[in-house]
């Protein structure tokens, strides 16, 4: 399967080939809650992050247009943003959340190069008291694993990852349709908008905003766009079905909203 580009070239993908163009973010470093242990539960500690990407950089250099290629600013928010809602217990769970979000299939609001193989590196610089450093690095490809996706009334959710402490899913709000308003009394949830035209308590709110959501605060999101607009959801502990409990369509407006801004569209 191949695309013509105007110049006359055809680009071939090469699925799962870890022999293709490589980008590297190196050095990389975000304070966060990870760790199994009671004082790296309630202290955010350096987390080190090196990454390859694997893709055809081809169209992006004929075409010279950033949603052929990869926006690695935006990306760093988006692992940044992962890293720090997440709150993971062990390397493992999180190199294997980061490489299963970079691999999933982009979305027609926040297009890019489709990454077919990754290479994730985590380093805890503290974990040893300097006596040493323990870092872990793992490598996936895209035919390693198949998104599993479930249709809801306002669009599709789709499955990142999931243990039993968080729950990473990709809501994909169609045209026209609403996330309405609800509330969650068990979980706590981390929600950074990855589309560029949806409404947040009916107000317009900005790609690479982020927001955490305390239990009992009320939220609704709008896509009043002819494009699906996605939200990045990660829940703590992971999904409960049950918890999602509809509301009056007026949020509650008493509360501070803690927001963060991780990109700028």
């Amino acid at each position: 399967m191949g695309c013509r580009l105007d110049n006359g070239l055809t680009l071939t993908a090469r699925s799962g080939q870890r022999g293709m163009d490589r980008l590297s973010l190196t050095g990389l470093r975000v304070d966060c809650i990870v760790g199994v242990y009671p004082g790296e539960r309630n202290t955010p500690q350096p987390l080190g992050l090196d990454l390859v990407l694997h893709f055809d950089t081809r169209a992006a250099a004929y075409e010279a247009k950033l949603r052929d290629t990869v926006d690695y600013a935006r990306l760093w928010g988006e692992l940044r943003f992962l890293l720090q809602a997440s709150r993971f217990l062990l390397l493992e769970s999180a190199a294997e959340a980061l490489a299963r979000y970079i691999l999933a299939p982009p979305t027609e609001d926040a297009p890019r190069a489709r990454v077919r193989a990754v290479s994730v590196r985590l380093s805890k610089p503290q974990a040893l008291a300097g006596a040493g450093l323990p870092a872990l690095e793992i490598e996936r490809a895209a035919d390693d694993f198949r998104l599993e996706s479930e249709a809801r009334p306002f669009g599709q959710v789709d499955a990142i990852f999931a243990t039993k402490g968080c729950g990473i899913q990709r809501l994909r709000i169609a045209p026209g349709r609403a996330i309405a308003a609800h509330e969650h009394r068990r979980m706590d949830e981390s929600e950074l908008v990855l589309g560029y035209g949806l409404l947040l308590q009916g107000e317009a709110v900005a790609a690479g905003t982020a927001h955490r959501w305390p239990r009992g605060y009320v939220h609704r999101y709008d896509n009043p766009t002819s494009v699906e607009q996605s939200v990045l959801c990660v829940a703590r502990p992971s999904f409960m079905p049950e918890d999602h409990i509809p509301a009056n369509d007026s949020p509650a407006t008493e509360r501070e909203i803690e927001a963060t801004c991780f990109f700028r569209s």
